[in-house]
């Protein structure tokens, strides 16, 4: 990673200083404890100053409304305390000088307002954009006291500078003999504007790092969820298996009443003759009950095992659906290149979190090809759009077989081989068999697939399938 150094603290404030001196801080925003924008207005120009203490990418730069776009920044609905400080104390102020002591990672922002008697007071805001410790401070330029601190840091944290509110504010100790600099800095090139840089350069690594950590966080939990369902499945089968002999419950019932007429009542056990198996059996009985009642207790246990397999193979068949749909969402949140597609999964996998919406926040892909339109979705959202919304009952559909996918739909009149064929590959190459050697790839026309109701989003069955091996 390039180093947010000294040296390059220096020359962005050198390019910086002009506009900074003598403008007004308009508004205020902490989207997170390590984080904070400042919107500075001067000369009818607003710009965001951009100020970062995560000890991963701690940094300060006038940030574009694209690079904003790039960082997924989100205001919370209530602000931190940190937040509404500043906001008491800085808000509409105006900046009168900034500087950096010398050698050291720190910008220091001096503000010119008025305290609660009308009087004239200075405040320095101090960003210090050093790794771990990186902090920033507001503290009383006329009386050296500490009005508060993005996070305090107590005598536990460090035996030789706290922060925190009402102490005095000191400089980090062993102040650095030199400019702090790195083989892999930002102050390598001066040839330009190195704001420029650094909010290219930092957004896209907080875009890359928002998006690993998402999916990680996903993945987790369709893990989760995926996992849970493989250890109901097992158990249903193995229940299922139990129950699944029901049928010899309705023989004992039917050999007892068949011999109702020579047997005896209130015995512990009766031998028939088993017609099916070609042979006398034993059937154990209640002693106190009479050979009907036994019979009839053995035709209630055959009801309850038909039910039973009725209710077990309903549940696994569900179980089933929800192992696969889980596998599809693992997919689509490993395939994802960016945090939209991700936004479209996230409402199925918090359902919770999110308001249930139908349209995708990014339309399906788009390909042409000789006059013909290809719609390829990424995830489960584009997949149902792709379905309900797109399709004709003509037009061709084409997923891979029992296999995590995208769905893939031709629109065109009379397609050639050529065509199929392309989609087919299409169609593998957007699912979870990309890398094999050979897979199957169903395709069938848009009015043979059928959604279940209730199901998940993205599910359909279908008929008339031909299958293409690629």
């Amino acid at each position: 990673m390039i180093s947010f150094d000294s040296l390059t603290l220096k020359i962005w404030l050198e390019q910086n200083e002009n506009f900074l001196i003598g403008a007004r801080i308009q508004k205020i925003q902490q989207p997170t404890r390590k984080d904070l924008i400042l919107y500075l207005r001067k000369n009818s120009e607003t710009r965001k100053l951009y100020l970062n203490i995560n000890p991963q990418y701690y940094h300060v730069c006038f940030m574009s409304k694209t690079n904003e776009n790039k960082r997924l920044i989100e205001i919370p609905q209530k602000p931190p305390m940190f937040c509404m400080l500043l906001r008491k104390y800085i808000e509409n102020a105006v900046i009168s000088k900034v500087s950096q002591p010398a050698y050291e990672r720190i910008l220091e922002i001096y503000i010119e307002t008025f305290n609660e008697l009308a009087e004239k007071i200075y405040l320095c805001l101090a960003i210090e954009l050093m790794g771990k410790h990186s902090n920033i401070v507001l503290y009383n330029y006329d009386t050296n006291i500490i009005l508060g601190c993005a996070h305090n840091v107590g005598s536990d944290k460090s035996r030789e500078r706290e922060l925190a509110g009402t102490l005095p504010y000191i400089y980090p100790p062993n102040p650095p003999k030199n400019w702090y600099t790195t083989e892999n800095t930002f102050s390598n090139d001066t040839s330009g504007n190195i704001n420029n840089v650094i909010d290219e350069y930092y957004a896209k690594i907080i875009n890359e790092d928002k998006l690993k950590n998402l999916k990680s966080t996903y993945i987790q939990n369709l893990n989760k969820r995926l996992n849970k369902n493989i250890n109901s499945l097992n158990k249903m089968s193995y229940k299922l298996e139990k129950e699944y002999d029901f049928d010899k419950y309705r023989l004992k019932g039917d050999l007892i009443m068949a011999n109702l007429y020579n047997k005896i009542d209130f015995s512990s056990n009766i031998k028939v003759f088993d017609y099916e198996s070609n042979k006398d059996i034993i059937i154990e009985l209640d002693k106190t009950k009479t050979l009907k009642e036994n019979a009839n207790m053995y035709y209630r246990q055959y009801n309850k095992g038909k039910n039973s397999v009725k209710k077990l193979s309903e549940l696994i068949e569900n179980l089933k659906n929800e192992i696969s749909y889980a596998e599809h969402m693992i997919y689509f949140v490993e395939s994802a290149t960016n945090i939209n597609e991700l936004k479209d999964i996230s409402s199925e996998i918090e359902p919770e979190k999110h308001k249930k919406t139908e349209k995708p926040s990014i339309f399906p892909e788009e390909i042409i090809l000789n006059n013909c339109k290809i719609y390829v979705g990424k995830n489960n959202r584009q997949n149902d759009y792709i379905v309900s919304k797109l399709s004709d009952d003509e037009d061709l559909w084409f997923h891979t077989k029992d296999c995590a996918g995208s769905h893939v739909l031709l629109k065109c009149d009379n397609p050639s081989d050529e065509i199929i064929l392309k989609c087919a590959e299409l169609a593998k190459q957007y699912s979870k068999a990309s890398g094999s050697s050979k897979v199957g790839v169903i395709y069938t026309k848009r009015k043979h697939l059928k959604k279940p109701p209730k199901a998940n989003l993205g599910y359909v069955t279908y008929k008339n399938e031909k299958e293409i091996i690629i």
